[in-house]
C-alpha cells in the first residue's frame, strides 16, 4: 500500500495509454483521454510514458501518500495543494510520507492526470492497466477508502531534472523540463472554455451518405459539447447533417475518432471506450493527434472542425 484515497472526487479512474488491437474480443481501446498529457506526467517523474497513472474528473480528488513518493500533475488546469500549499504542474514534486495532496476545480480543461514515480500498481488485463468504461473491465473507478500500490521506480530513470522537494509553491502550469533521459512532450496548455477548440477531420467511409452541403455544415458552424458526453463518445449540438442513403447499414468496425451521425443528424466522436462496432455511417474521423483536446473539453465548449 502506498496511497490510501481519502475522496476519489466526481469520478477517478486508473488508465495508461490504453489496450490497443482487442476489437475482435469487443475491447475498445480505453486509455487516458488526454495522452498528451499523461505522458508528460509520466516521464517527469521518470515513468515510462505508458505507465499507469490516474484520470480525475473536475478534481475533488484527496490522497494520502503512506510512502515517500515523488509525483506530477499535468492535462487540467488549477489548484492542487501539498499538505495545504500549492504546487506546480507540469513538474515533478517529492512528496513525504503522510502527505495530502488535494485537487481544486479545474479552470481550463476537465481532467487532471497523476502520474507516481513507479506506477499505480493494479492487475493488468492484455497488456494495459486501464479502465474501460464501457466494458466494465479493468480496474474499477476509485472509491473513499480504497489502497493503492505504487510500483518500483526503473533503475536510474528517476524524476526530470528540476523536481521539487517539500509540499512545494508556485500558482498555475508550470515551464517544464526537460528529462534526463529524454525529451518531454510540449506542455499543452489546456482549453480555454470561453473560446472554440478545433480539431482536424479527414473524410470517413461513409461520407458519400449525406450531402454536400452537409460536409460544409460539418466543417464551417461551431458545434457544442452536449453534457451528455463522456468517456465514450463527445456528443455535438449543432444545424443536424442530412444523410442522402436511407438504407439500413450493416454493424462495422468502429475506430477512435470516428465521427458517427445517427438520425438526428447530430454527430458523436468516438472517444476512448468507444464500442468496436456501430450501424450508422461515419461522415468523418478525427486526427489521433487533436482528440486530446476533445478529452479536455467541458460541456457547453464550442467546437470547430477542420477538414
Amino acid at each position: 500500500m502506498g496511497i490510501v484515497v481519502v475522496n476519489p472526487g466526481p469520478l477517478t479512474l486508473v488508465e495508461d495509454l490504453g489496450r490497443q488491437g482487442w476489437a475482435s474480443l469487443g475491447l475498445s481501446p480505453s486509455g487516458a483521454l488526454d495522452r498528451q498529457s499523461l505522458r508528460l506526467a509520466n516521464l517527469l517523474v521518470g515513468n515510462p510514458a505508458e505507465a499507469a497513472g490516474l484520470e480525475t474528473l473536475l478534481g475533488g480528488l484527496r490522497l494520502r501518500f503512506v510512502t515517500a513518493s515523488t509525483i506530477a500533475v499535468a492535462g487540467a488546469e488549477g489548484i492542487v495543494t501539498l499538505d495545504g500549499a500549492e504546487i506546480p504542474l507540469n513538474q515533478a514534486v517529492r512528496v513525504a510520507p503522510g502527505a495530502v495532496l488535494d485537487f481544486g476545480s479545474p479552470l481550463f480543461g476537465l481532467r487532471y492526470y497523476l502520474a507516481v514515480q513507479g506506477g499505480i500498481d493494479v492487475p493488468t488485463l492484455l497488456g494495459s492497466s486501464s479502465t474501460d468504461m464501457l466494458s466494465g473491465e479493468g480496474p474499477a473507478p476509485l472509491t473513499s477508502g480504497g489502497q493503492l500500490g505504487i510500483g518500483r521506480a526503473s533503475a536510474g530513470n528517476g524524476p526530470s531534472s528540476g523536481a521539487r522537494t517539500g509540499a512545494g509553491t508556485g500558482a498555475g502550469a508550470g515551464a517544464g523540463t526537460r528529462g534526463k533521459a529524454h525529451v518531454l512532450p510540449a506542455i499543452r496548455r489546456a482549453p480555454d472554455p470561453g473560446r472554440a477548440i478545433t480539431a482536424r477531420v479527414d473524410r470517413g467511409p461513409r461520407a458519400d451518405w449525406f450531402d454536400l452541403d452537409s460536409w460544409r455544415r460539418l466543417v464551417s458552424q461551431e458545434w457544442t459539447l452536449s453534457p451528455d458526453s463522456n468517456r465514450i463518445g463527445a456528443r455535438l449540438v449543432g444545424r443536424p447533417l442530412t444523410q442522402t442513403r436511407l438504407e439500413e447499414l450493416p454493424s462495422e468496425g468502429m475506430v477512435l475518432g470516428a465521427l458517427q451521425v445517427p438520425p438526428s443528424g447530430l454527430p458523436t466522436v468516438f472517444l476512448a471506450d468507444h464500442p468496436v462496432t456501430g450501424g450508422y455511417p461515419v461522415i468523418a474521423v478525427v486526427r489521433r493527434t487533436d482528440l486530446d483536446l476533445l478529452g479536455q473539453a467541458r460541456s457547453g465548449q464550442r467546437i470547430r472542425f477542420l477538414g
